[in-house]
C-alpha cells in the first residue's frame, strides 16, 4: 500500500439498528452464515459478527470466488478450515460453488450434536434456521437469490440496500434469515478500510477517489503487475511514483482536458470500476496472516 493512508469510516444509523436486531434474532436460529469478500477475505470479515455470535454454530462462505485469485480462494479456504470454520467458495452471480445440498450437508456437521438430541426428542423434521449475515454489498441478497432459486430479496451493487429482516424457505429443510448488511464502528486499520471502500463496501461519495486508485495500483503493482501491464498496455518498466502511474493510464486511455493536461480523477474512476468488474482479472487483495 501506499504511505499515505486514509482512515475510512462509513457507519450509517441504521446499522446500529442491525446490530440490535441481530443481538434480539440470535435466539431463534440455530446457525450463522457470514458471507466474506473473496478478494478480501480477512478485511472483509466483520468483527462484531464474530463475538455477537460466538456461542452459535458458524459458516464462512467466501462469495465473488470469480473475481479472486483462484490460487488464493484455495488458501484462504484451506486458512478458515485450519482454524476452526467450516467454510465453502461461492460465486453468487455465476452460480457457481456451493449447492443448496452442499450447504445442506456443512450445516448438518456444524451442529450435529443438536440433531442428534432433536432425533432425540422427536423433532428430527424440524426446519434448519440459519441467519445470514455480512458487510455491505458482499452479495448476501444475491447469493440467497441463487440459493433460493428465485428473487426473493432485492440485491443491487451498492451498500445499504438491504434493510429489514427476511424469512426464505429453501429446500432440504433450511429457513434462511438474512440480515441488512453490517460494518463495525471503528474502522482502526487504514489497510483495512481501503480494501472495503475498493470493494465497493462503503459509499464511493465519502472517498476520495484518487487516492484510492493510487492504493489500488500500489497492490496491483507489486502482486499483479502483469494484469496491470496487459489491461491498460504499460511498458515493463513502470513509474516508481504511483501518482505517476495513474497519469500513465490516463493518458494510454486518452482522457485529456483542456490545456493537453490528463484527466486523472477519469483514470481513477475507470480504474476501480475495472477492478471492481473484474476487467484487470481475477485479483486478491488481502494476504493470508503469518501466524495461524
Amino acid at each position: 500500500m501506499a504511505e499515505n493512508k486514509t482512515n475510512i469510516n462509513w457507519y450509517p444509523g441504521h446499522m446500529t439498528k442491525t446490530k440490535r436486531m441481530i443481538v434480539n434474532c440470535l435466539p431463534l436460529v440455530d446457525v450463522v452464515v457470514e458471507l466474506v469478500d473473496a478478494r478480501i477475505p480477512l478485511s472483509s470479515k466483520n468483527p462484531d459478527i464474530t463475538k455477537l455470535c460466538e456461542n452459535k454454530p458458524k459458516m464462512i462462505l467466501l462469495n465473488k470466488s470469480d473475481l479472486a485469485d483462484p490460487a488464493q480462494n484455495q488458501k484462504w479456504l484451506a486458512y478458515y478450515q485450519k482454524n476452526g470454520y467450516h467454510a465453502l467458495l461461492f460465486d453468487s452471480k455465476n452460480k457457481k460453488g456451493a449447492s443448496v445440498q452442499k450447504l445442506a450437508e456443512q450445516i448438518r456437521q456444524s451442529m450435529s450434536e443438536k440433531i442428534e438430541r432433536n432425533m432425540q426428542r422427536g423433532m428430527s423434521g424440524r426446519a434448519v434456521k440459519i441467519m445470514v449475515l455480512g458487510i455491505p454489498n458482499v452479495g448476501k441478497s444475491t447469493w440467497i437469490n441463487c440459493m433460493s432459486g428465485a428473487n426473493r430479496v432485492k440485491a443491487e451493487d451498492r451498500p445499504g440496500v438491504t434493510r429489514g429482516k427476511q424469512w426464505i424457505s429453501l429446500q432440504n429443510g433450511i429457513d434462511l434469515l438474512d440480515m441488512p448488511g453490517i460494518l463495525w464502528p471503528k474502522i482502526e486499520d487504514p489497510d483495512v478500510a481501503l480494501k472495503l471502500a475498493l470493494t465497493g463496501a462503503i459509499k464511493d461519495t465519502v472517498l476520495d477517489t484518487e487516492e484510492l486508485a493510487v492504493e489500488l495500483l500500489g497492490i496491483l503493482r507489486q502482486n499483479y503487475t502483469q494484469k496491470l501491464q496487459e489491461r491498460y498496455k504499460l511498458p515493463q518498466q513502470l513509474p516508481e511514483d504511483l501518482y505517476d502511474l495513474l497519469y500513465l493510464i490516463g493518458r494510454k486511455r486518452g482522457f485529456m482536458v483542456s490545456g493537453g493536461e490528463i484527466d486523472t480523477e477519469r483514470a481513477a474512476n475507470i480504474l476501480i470500476d475495472e477492478y471492481r468488474a473484474g476487467k484487470i482479472g481475477a485479483i486478491t487483495l488481502d494476504e493470508i496472516p503469518q501466524l495461524l
